[in-house]
């Protein structure tokens, strides 16, 4: 059985093909037609046509993961940054395009999935999932099933608030969905950027601030502390709540080596526990986890559940 991932992002879409066991068979990255939709289903038509025939062994499932979701009450993508996909029935319309049923989720989903399969959470019975790089997001797998949620929002950590802010946290900076203060504004490599900006009035991005760290800059270093605590808080929260077996981390942020090294301390600090052990690891597939989590939403059979 040979399973096809797709992920469709708002500049490029990479398509991988995988078979039983995980091993990559074939790869390919296009351009994404911005703006236009009937292009792009042409575009994952023709993507997934070039990896059936790398890949052989005839006609194989297909996921797909984008920068948003398909609503349950719609059957129509909401929440894209892609915005030429809102209102549409991709995953009906793909089906229709390639003759035969897809499974699409979202990004944040489709990196859980990959890491619970065969990445740093295998082997565990929850996962979440967390991405903290150009935007914050999660999501979460339970018995190596993502978890969508009722609304198909299940995982949208990003955009809760940050816990138990400061008085100079309050009310926090404006966030893109329109409310101030979300853990995404904070914990982002965009929103750790601009923290150092703030306090410092120095424009850096991210790896930047994070390589002055390593040197022991005192402004990057109270920047990262600030950081951390922050990305804690928001953790606490999680496990608070959902209590998983395992956090793994992927995006840019998640290669700032320390942050391994000081989130056990800090959330032990913040949960309402007499101890927690939950472990804090690295993504294992790094920026591969969404294509590779697009192929394994058809579990690792191929078959539906």
């Amino acid at each position: 059985m040979i399973r096809i991932g797709i992920d469709l992002g708002g500049t490029k879409i990479e398509g991988i093909a995988l078979d039983r066991n995980g091993l990559e068979l074939a790869r390919r990255r296009i351009g994404t037609p911005r703006g236009n939709y009937a292009a792009t289903l042409d575009a994952i038509a023709g993507l997934v046509t070039w990896l059936e025939g790398e890949a052989g062994g005839g006609p194989a499932t297909i996921g797909i993961g984008i920068p948003g979701v398909v609503s349950p009450r719609t059957g129509l993508v909401k929440n894209a940054n892609s915005t030429w996909l809102i209102g549409h029935p991709l995953d009906r319309d793909v089906a229709e395009q390639l003759g035969r049923k897809v499974r699409i989720q979202n990004d944040a989903n489709c990196f859980a999935v990959s890491e619970a399969a065969d990445g740093a959470g295998a082997g565990y019975h929850t996962v979440f999932g967390v991405i903290v790089g150009t935007g914050t997001g999660a999501g979460i797998v339970v018995g190596g099933k993502v978890l969508t949620g009722r609304n198909a929002i299940a995982g949208e950590w990003g955009h809760t608030s940050l816990p138990w802010p400061a008085a100079s946290e309050h009310p926090g900076p404006e966030c893109y969905c329109g409310r101030p203060g979300c853990i995404e504004t904070w914990v982002s490599g965009p929103g750790f950027a601009a923290d150092h900006e703030r306090a410092t009035g120095r424009k850096l991005p991210a790896p930047e601030i994070a390589a002055l760290a390593e040197t022991g800059d005192a402004d990057a270093v109270a920047a990262l502390e600030r950081y951390e605590d922050r990305l804690a808080r928001g953790l606490t929260m999680v496990i608070d709540v959902l209590d998983p077996d395992v956090i793994v981390l992927g995006g840019g942020m998640s290669n700032v080596e320390r942050l391994y090294r000081t989130l056990p301390a800090l959330l032990n600090r913040w949960c309402f526990s007499d101890g927690i052990d939950t472990p804090v690891v690295k993504a294992r597939h790094g920026d591969s986890s969404g294509v590779r989590g697009a192929a394994w939403l058809w579990g690792v059979d191929g078959a539906p559940d």
